[in-house]
C-alpha cells in the first residue's frame, strides 16, 4: 500500500526503583542496576514521561500508562533506577518544538530503545515515515524485507517503547481506518491531524512512500 497524507481527522506495580539516587546493586540475574533520568513534561495530549540516559532516549509514554512503561524497562534492563530530574533536557525542548508545530524537531533525538533486532528494524522504518504521511503494516513489512510479516510488524508496532518520536501513530489499517494505538485512538487522531496541518502549513507536503 502507498502511504497517504491525511487531514481532517477529528480530535484535538511500577517495577523500577523510583526516587532518590541509590548505590548501584546487582539484580537477581547478576546485572547491575541501570540508572536512568526521568522527566515529566506537559503536552496538549496530557502529561508525558521521558526516560533517558542524558543523551539518548530510552522510553516515552503518557503518564496514564506509566506502569506499562516501567514494566517494559524492567523487562529489558532488570533492576532499573529512575532518577527524577528538574532540568529541561534537549529532548524535552525538541518535543515542545514539535507540539508547537516544528515537524523536523524530533529527527535530532538519539534513541536507545530496548527490543529484538526485528523490533528495532520495524521502529527504524517507522522513523522513516515522513511527517504528515501514514502507511500500513504491510508496507512496513515490505520496507524491512519481510513482506509476509504484517502481523509481526503490528506486534512490534504495539511494543514501541518510544511514543511520538518513533511514530507508530502513523501506521493505519489497510482500509485507512485508525487502528489500535497504545495511547488511545483519540491521541492517535490528534497526532495525525497535528502533523498533517503543520506539514501543509509549512508548505512542505512530503513525497509518497514507495
Amino acid at each position: 500500500m502507498i502511504a497517504r497524507r491525511l487531514g481532517g481527522l477529528g480530535g484535538p506495580m511500577p517495577l523500577c526503583i523510583c526516587g532518590p539516587p541509590m548505590p548501584p546493586r546487582s539484580s537477581r540475574t547478576g546485572r547491575a542496576t541501570v540508572k536512568l533520568r526521568l522527566e515529566r513534561i506537559p503536552s496538549p495530549l496530557g502529561g508525558i514521561i521521558l526516560v533517558s540516559d542524558g543523551d539518548m532516549l530510552h522510553a516515552l509514554d503518557f503518564t496514564d500508562y506509566e506502569a506499562r512503561m516501567l514494566q517494559l524497562l524492567t523487562r529489558y534492563h532488570g533492576a532499573c533506577q529512575l532518577v527524577p530530574s528538574r532540568l529541561i533536557s534537549p529532548i524535552a525542548t525538541a518535543l515542545q518544538a514539535y507540539f508547537d508545530g516544528d515537524m523536523s524537531a524530533l529527527a535530532s533525538i538519539a534513541l536507545s530503545p530496548a527490543g529484538t533486532p526485528f523490533q528495532r528494524a520495524v521502529w527504524a522504518a517507522l522513523r522513516d515515515i515522513p511527517s504528515g504521511m501514514t502507511t500500513s503494516y504491510g508496507e512496513i513489512a515490505r520496507r524491512i524485507g519481510r513482506p509476509g510479516a504484517s502481523r509481526a510488524v503490528g506486534l512490534a508496532n504495539g511494543a514501541n517503547p518510544i511514543a511520538i518520536v518513533v511514530p507508530c501513530h502513523r501506521v493505519i489499517g489497510a482500509n485507512a481506518a485508525l487502528t489500535g494505538y497504545g495511547g488511545g485512538l483519540s491521541r492517535k487522531a490528534w497526532l495525525i491531524e497535528h502533523e498533517a496541518r503543520h506539514t501543509i502549513c509549512c508548505g512542505k507536503p512530503p513525497d509518497r512512500l514507495i
